[in-house]
């Protein structure tokens, strides 16, 4: 694994809506090996590598560039900025934390609250709601209404580091996916099939780029790849785990966007034993992928999700196990080269 790709993934802003500096990194790092690359009007990207059949289909293995970020809502008169959210925040994770002020130039600052001098045992005790934080950026309020606007976009701050067997850091939801995407396109060897690598946009917001994206492409077959809930932690009962860390990639069967094609499950639980790729069997009961995006283009094609077990998500500690990562890569492989053996049987 390269954890310098990794962490310069995890580290470049790509608030929903303004992946353009992110994309960069993707295209520099398909382009070598892709046999075309290209971009549609709402900013996702494919690179395809062409397959050897004649009757060759079109698979679609998609993962999202943008991270859950914030937007300015208002700046008030003494220069502190009020935003709302662009994704799934837990207002917990959010206090105290630095930011990236994506302005006329980028400034930093940090997401405060009133001083606890100044509150109740009992204001303590409740979590501050989203509306109520404002953002601190240290300077004097007429230079923060010259480089910061209503629209801006926000990114939370925090370097991704190797912890333990962890990995650990902001924005593995979905840079893992996409540093998955791009490896097991390096890795495989030719399929009979055109596989395209789609790194898509404004996945957090409603999964509307994969929706545009696979109506462009109407591929034969969609293949999602993105982190879910690794639960295991203290007091969560074992039942509502959904996954284990360090218990392999996770197949997913369900979750509130999509249902995974059964026969595309049995498929890829096929190649994993195979191959002795260690896997688990993902029942997620809230949430979704790029695979609820897919599956509802057009006429609907079969998808799937292949996951990577993540604990912590939506925060800036989302933590997921290096095993895990390269167990989702190798099986991302297999399936991309490997897609002709897949036909759905009647």
């Amino acid at each position: 694994m390269s954890f310098e790709l990794l962490r310069e993934l995890c580290a470049t802003p790509a608030a929903p809506g303004r992946e353009d500096q992110f994309r960069q990194i993707v295209r520099r790092e398909l382009e070598p090996i892709a046999d075309e690359i290209t971009q549609d009007a709402v900013g996702n990207l494919f690179a395809v590598r062409k397959g050897k059949s004649k009757s060759a289909r079109k698979i679609m293995v998609a993962a999202h560039m943008d991270e859950i970020a914030l937007m300015v809502r208002h700046i008030n008169k003494d220069g502190f900025v009020y935003f709302s959210p662009l994704g799934g925040f837990d207002p917990r994770t959010l206090v105290a934390q630095r930011v990236k002020v994506h302005g006329r130039k980028t400034l930093d600052g940090c997401i405060g609250i009133k001083a606890t001098h100044f509150t109740t045992p009992e204001d303590r005790k409740k979590v501050t709601p989203l509306p109520d934080l404002f953002i601190d950026l240290g300077l004097p309020a007429d230079e923060v209404a010259e480089l910061v606007r209503v629209g801006d976009p926000i990114t939370l701050e925090r370097e991704l580091i190797p912890m333990g067997n962890f990995y650990c850091g902001k924005t593995l939801d979905d840079r893992v996916g996409v540093y998955t995407m791009i490896e097991a396109f390096k890795r495989m060897e030719q399929s009979d099939d055109d596989i395209y690598a789609v790194a898509t946009v404004q996945e957090e917001v409603g999964v509307r780029g994969a929706r545009a994206a696979a109506f462009g492409l109407d591929p034969d077959v969609g293949l999602a790849l993105d982190i879910t809930i690794a639960a295991d932690t203290p007091g969560i009962e074992e039942q509502n785990h959904c996954v284990g860390m360090d218990k392999g990639v996770g197949i997913k069967v369900f979750d509130s966007w999509s249902i995974s094609h059964p026969q595309l499950v049995d498929f890829l639980r096929e190649l994993a034993e195979e191959h002795s790729v260690r896997y688990q069997m993902e029942v997620l009961p809230a949430g979704g992928t790029d695979a609820g995006g897919m599956f509802a283009s057009r006429a609907g094609i079969p998808v799937g999700t292949l996951s990577i077990p993540c604990r912590y998500t939506h925060s800036v500690v989302e933590s997921v196990h290096r095993d895990d990562v390269e167990r989702c890569i190798e099986l991302t492989r297999l399936f991309m080269q490997h897609s002709g053996r897949f036909r759905l049987q009647s």
